[in-house]
């Protein structure tokens, strides 16, 4: 083997390791913070990744460029799965994978973390979540399996609103003595929010709410005149 080849080839390994300790240390901090919050600190993620926190450093430069790492790594795990339900998988087989929400469970801690720690960082993972959400509910209209909106991007936040508000319920819940805390046990905390909700849920999105289109038709005529 030429020399040139042997070098080739040690350039390859090095990149896949080191991008394999990228993903090491991103998905060590979405675990870390998911069940500490993000007072949590690089080199505690960085033992959990095993690796030193030079590395953590080296890879993502400080705290602020790592959790914009895993917010974006949380939020394209959320869009991939929602659109896939919305545009293709058969119903069956996304009802199935609620037998797995273990595998679920620290990126719906780090959901929860950050919804909970609020501030700029949190207002702007909801903002990403909203424009995904936009995204996949386009994806399901060209696929046919929903049904197209007058004002798209005023449904996606309609339903992150609904999404936000089960989950503060459920942290709610649990202070009050009613359920698993999401912080403490995330999978639990999932099972008791789908069994609250899930049906109710399913049914709003299935067959709506109202009986007739009473109330849109009436706000509609009040967009055009609201001084009448």
């Amino acid at each position: 083997m030429s020399a040139e080849r042997v070098f080739s080839l040690v350039n390859v390994r090095s990149a896949s390791d080191d991008l394999t300790a990228r993903a090491r240390i991103r998905d060590a901090a979405i675990a870390r913070w998911g069940r500490e919050g993000f007072r949590a600190g690089m080199r505690a993620i960085a033992a959990d990744a095993g690796v030193s926190a030079p590395l953590v450093v080296h890879h993502f430069g400080s705290k602020d460029a790592l959790r914009a790492a895993c917010d974006e790594h949380v939020l394209h795990r959320i869009f991939e799965e929602k659109s896939a339900a919305v545009a293709g998988t058969p119903p069956t087989d996304v009802v199935a994978k609620l037998a797995m929400l273990e595998e679920y469970a620290p990126l719906f801690a780090y959901v929860v973390r950050s919804l909970l720690d609020g501030g700029s960082l949190a207002a702007r993972f909801v903002d990403g979540m909203v424009e995904d959400a936009e995204k996949y509910l386009e994806d399901g209209v060209a696929a046919g399996t929903i049904r197209p909106s007058r004002d798209p991007h005023g449904r996606a936040r309609a339903l992150i609103a609904t999404t936000v508000g089960t989950i503060v319920m459920a942290q709610t819940d649990a202070a009050a003595g009613r359920g698993p805390a999401p912080t403490e046990d995330p999978t639990a905390a999932m099972r008791a929010m789908y069994d609250n909700v899930m049906v109710g849920s399913l049914e709003l999105y299935t067959h709506g709410l109202f009986t007739d289109s009473s109330y849109l038709d009436a706000y509609l005529a009040y967009e055009e005149n609201p001084h009448e």
